[in-house]
This record gives structure tokens, sequence and C-alpha cells, in this order.
């Protein structure tokens, strides 16, 4: 069984910038070789595709975040990190990583998630 944890949440003021990772526990998983995904979901929202990760290299950004979002592999340390940049008060949200991409049309695996709030 593989369990995915988020960290790097917090408290932030507009303008300022975080980067939250996942990382893998359980069953032996490789982030290189998986795609991967970062969602967020806001009170009364609906889950949001924000960016994500091809096993490949290519790279899809929700238009709300594209050119302030960075989403990245370390493979030395077998994590996922999302950085973001100049974040905004309607970014706040849980953010959750998914990773796997199933036949079925959607990830295998999935965090609990980690509280991003944006306010001043």
């Amino acid at each position: 069984q593989v369990q995915l944890m988020e960290s790097g949440g917090g408290l932030v003021q507009p303008g300022g910038s975080l980067r939250l990772s996942c990382a893998a526990s359980g069953s032996i998983f490789d982030f290189s070789t998986n795609a991967v995904g970062w969602y967020r979901q806001a009170p009364g929202k609906k889950r949001e595709l924000v960016a994500a990760l091809s096993s490949s290299g290519s790279t899809y950004y929700a238009d709300s975040v594209r050119g302030r979002f960075t989403i990245s592999r370390d493979n030395a340390k077998n994590t996922v990190g999302l950085q973001m940049t100049e974040l905004k008060s309607e970014d706040t949200a849980v953010y959750l990583c998914a990773a796997r991409w199933l036949a079925s049309g959607k990830y295998d695996h999935w965090g609990q998630g980690t509280q991003v709030t944006v306010s001043s």
C-alpha cells in the first residue's frame, strides 16, 4: 500500500511564496517513472487540477497558476514538489498530491492534503 504525504503548507501573505513537497511511504514507489499531479480544493468548490507532470516530463498547468507555479520531481529524494510564487488569496485551498495515472483516467494514489492559506 502506497501512502502519499504532503508537506510545506502554511499561512503566507499575498505575493509570497511556498514550496509544497510530496513523499511516498509504505510500498516502494518511484515518482520518476510515474505521472504525478497536484490538486487543490477550496471550501465549497470542486477539486481542481493545478499542475501535472507526466512520466516523460511533460507538464500541465491550470490557467490560473501558469507562470506562478512550477511542478518538479527530485529523483534523488524521490519526492515531487510544487513551487508556488506570487500567491493570491484565491490560491487558498487544501493542496493534494496524486500519483500513478490509471488507464481508467484517474490517479491511483492520493495524499491527505496540506492547507495553504494566503492572507494578510
